[in-house]
């Protein structure tokens, strides 16, 4: 699998630009996932279902299945909160994981940045971070993309993203 990751502040266009790029990969014949860190307490489930009682009784996990997906649900009850690593090592095999956020580790990746959000750029401060995707031109010595050229963002990624 390879693995790459998209960095930015809030507001930068992360997820939109993945949802754009995930189609582009997609028809190229590859098998992409996702891993989206999550800065707070987050909810799948709902309250009230079958699921969400099982969890509030105390269970660890619940796995979900159906016909059309399966989901486990791992309740941390107070353990650390598991690392990038620990992470990829629950995921199915696929061609490239992308990851959106966890900018503190130390994956190669992609800065998302837009000038409308007056948040400072990344890439001066991550040596993790191998171009930019911006609205601007980054005063940098790294590959510079538009926000909407999506097909050479997705070959750039393809490219510079290392097999695990």
């Amino acid at each position: 699998m390879k693995i790459f990751g998209l960095a930015g502040w809030s507001g930068s266009g992360k997820t939109t630009l993945l949802e754009r790029l995930i189609p582009e990969w997609t028809g190229r014949g590859l098998r992409v996932s996702t891993i989206k860190h999550a800065h707070h307490a987050f909810d799948v489930d709902q309250p009230g279902k079958d699921s969400y009682r099982h969890r509030a009784a105390g269970a660890t996990e619940v796995l979900i299945g159906s016909s059309r997906r399966w989901v486990l649900l791992h309740e941390l009850r107070g353990t650390p909160e598991p690392s990038l690593d620990d992470l990829l090592a629950h995921m199915s095999p696929v061609d490239l994981v992308m990851v959106e956020g966890f900018k503190a580790y130390r994956h190669p990746k992609l800065e998302v940045h837009r000038a409308a959000n007056g948040s400072p750029w990344l890439y001066p401060d991550d040596p993790m971070i191998r171009g930019v995707a911006a609205d601007v031109p980054a005063d940098a010595n790294l590959p510079w993309f538009d926000l909407d050229d999506v097909p050479r963002i997705a070959g750039f990624i393809w490219e510079a993203a290392p097999t695990l």
